[in-house]
């Protein structure tokens, strides 16, 4: 394949090196790959602050923080401090059979921040093995402890957990996961509750028909049921739809009563996405795993954790003949070099939210959706907590509906110097936590002229 000339500049031999490995040899995840082929590739180079900047020198704002991960954007001081002074250390030592001083370090420090009673962290790469290793720790205690028949899943209508195949029996996320429904075990789902909220005020809400549809499922079949899965507060790419506060608590209830673990994906919403640490924790609710992730390195390295109750930990302890060993794990799990940066990370988004810097972030992100968006007579809906956003686009008022709207103003915001992420008609947009005011105003900006000029 012949290197694509966008200009002279990038008529150079490394360009040319570039576009013909990532053309002729890359597979980019979630990506239309023919449509991705038709247009000239973005090669990022370096990243600073909320900018991202290709090999052209052309700058991009991180409207989407690389993936919903890099809370403190790119680049940043400590973080990279923290990374090379592990790596003069120890860049790499087996966690199975042995620690290191960043894990245990990263150990205590999540034990002091989670709610009380998550006391143990068990380490993956990602947060669909998070959620899966959660799953098999629930099914194998109720084994244990004489409990077989607790084997089926229940879970939120909607919900997103991963993409590996318990991930996805979890989940119940349509067009995602519809081709290996075959290969899924079934979970059983109840309806999410609604709740519209932007700019600091709650506009409509309902979850009675939510949760009385729950009770009646757990008091069905939570005699069977090992687990109850949820992603709380917002359901991420199911188009950010939220929760009511206070709901979560109801749920938890309701495990209880059944005696049902509540496993929590809080791998999009934790370490300051929506204000908090934990979502379960302004809630006071302790679920029985916890599941977190992208915000845990602020998108440094790859790592996720599973932290669980010392009850369900205790049941695994025993001799080797009583088999009783949870055998499961990754060649990367708690990888030292991760576990420094996350440290390094959780001090800085609890510095964030103890000074209220976070909170004043927030307010400025609300004041800035209501003032680009809100009564905009092509916007057909408005969901935004924390740092979150979902717009939906009135596809109603576009003359030409040959592809999805939101796919659309994605391609056309990238050659604006803007990345986010479309989803349907939908435009998701997640910034680093440290988006100042003028880079709002940029990226509103653009996005609403873009949107107009999509609809046409």
């Amino acid at each position: 394949m012949e290197c694509v000339i966008i200009s002279d500049d990038r008529s150079s031999k490394v360009e040319c090196i570039l576009d013909a490995g990532d053309r002729e040899h890359s597979w980019h995840p979630f990506t239309p790959m023919l449509d991705y082929l038709k247009e000239p590739a973005i090669h990022i180079a370096q990243g600073e602050g909320c900018w991202l900047y290709d090999t052209e020198g052309k700058r991009y704002l991180d409207a989407c923080a690389s993936n919903w991960t890099c809370l403190h954007g790119h680049n940043h001081p400590v973080l990279k401090a923290a990374l090379l002074e592990q790596a003069e250390k120890l860049c790499m030592s087996t966690y199975k059979g042995a620690s290191h001083v960043p894990g245990a370090k990263l150990n205590k420090k999540l034990a002091d921040i989670a709610p009380k009673g998550l006391t143990r962290a068990f380490y993956t790469d990602n947060g669909s093995c998070a959620m899966e290793a959660a799953l098999k720790m629930s099914l194998q205690y109720w084994q244990m402890i004489g409990r077989a028949e607790k084997r089926k899943v229940i879970s939120m209508a909607g919900g997103y957990h991963g993409d590996t195949i318990g991930a996805m029996s979890m989940g119940d996320c349509g067009s995602f996961h519809e081709r290996f429904k075959d290969w899924q075990f079934p979970s059983a789902h109840f309806r999410a509750p609604r709740c519209e909220e932007y700019g600091g005020r709650v506009f409509y809400e309902k979850s009675e028909e939510s949760m009385s549809e729950l009770s009646e499922l757990l008091e069905r079949q939570g005699h069977e049921t090992a687990c109850l899965v949820m992603e709380p507060w917002i359901q991420g790419p199911a188009g950010m739809r939220m929760q009511p506060k206070g709901y979560l608590k109801e749920v938890e209830r309701l495990c209880l009563e059944h005696g049902v673990h509540l496993v929590l994906d809080e791998v999009f919403v934790s370490f300051g996405r929506v204000g908090e640490l934990f979502v379960c924790k302004a809630e006071d609710v302790c679920p029985d795993f916890l599941c977190v992730a992208k915000g845990l390195t602020a998108g440094v390295l790859p790592m996720a954790a599973t932290l669980v109750k010392e009850p369900i930990y205790e049941a695994y302890l025993g001799e080797i003949k009583e088999g009783k060993t949870f055998y499961h794990g990754h060649t990367f799990s708690g990888h030292p070099l991760a576990a420094a940066v996350a440290c390094a990370n959780i001090d800085l988004v609890e510095e964030m939210i103890a000074c209220g810097e976070l909170a004043k972030q927030i307010n400025v992100f609300e004041k800035a959706v209501c003032r680009y968006f809100s009564g905009h007579d092509l916007i057909s809906g408005i969901r935004q907590r924390g740092m979150v956003c979902a717009i939906d686009i009135d596809c109603a008022k576009q003359k030409i509906n040959s592809i999805p709207l939101g796919y659309d103003v994605w391609r056309r915001l990238k050659g604006k110097g803007v990345l986010v992420r479309p989803l349907g008609d939908s435009l998701i947009i997640v910034p680093p936590l440290v988006m100042n005011a003028s880079e709002f105003d940029f990226m509103f900006s653009r996005i609403l002229e873009t949107i107009e000029e999509a609809i046409g």
